[in-house]
């Protein structure tokens, strides 16, 4: 009865340490956690223009069109670092429908930091209590998803967007 009793925690901690050296020694890159939307059908979504609260965008606009959707705001410093990356896109995919949604931001700072910035955006819709971020699964700023022309999601990244990442994982999809 001893040796179990003295054998059960070493076993356990033997265990512990093996499914750790496992999950360390995968590819698994934390910018590309599993998403259960990835490879479904956009979700719905109501979104309120940044500029204009008459204007109003859906989902079910954006039928038909690819589209890459950013979530961003004026006080995420990574967004600011991945920014001028979308005037790019813009310039290189005119075909692209570039939809940024402004999370949980003051409306006069988000504006403010697009004027400052510029607005690479062909549409940026309003977040403000986080229910569009939370149908998309986002975990923090900033998420970025790129949506094929049936509305299925094809690409989603955690963290900023760079070159390498848009040539090599983007460009590629469209």
């Amino acid at each position: 009865m001893k040796k179990l009793i003295v054998l059960t925690p070493l076993t356990l901690l033997f265990l512990i340490c093996g499914f750790f050296i496992i999950y360390l020694t995968s590819d698994k890159d934390p910018n590309m956690p599993p998403s259960a939307l990835l490879d479904k059908e956009m979700p719905f979504f109501k979104g309120v223009s940044l500029y204009n609260s008459n204007q109003i965008i859906t989902s079910k606009e954006l039928k038909d069109k690819k589209i890459l959707i950013n979530f961003f705001a004026s006080w995420c410093v990574p967004c600011k670092i991945e920014h001028p990356l979308f005037f790019d896109l813009s310039e290189n995919f005119s075909e692209l429908y570039i939809l940024g949604i402004n999370h949980k931001d003051p409306q006069q700072e988000a504006i403010a930091y697009l004027n400052n910035e510029g607005n690479p955006y062909n549409f940026v819709a309003v977040d403000k209590d986080g229910s569009i971020a939370l149908e998309f699964g986002v975990f923090g700023l900033p998420e970025t998803f790129l949506i094929d022309n049936n509305g299925k999601i094809i690409f989603k990244f955690m963290g900023p967007l760079t070159k390498e990442i848009i040539n090599n994982e983007i460009e590629p999809l469209l």
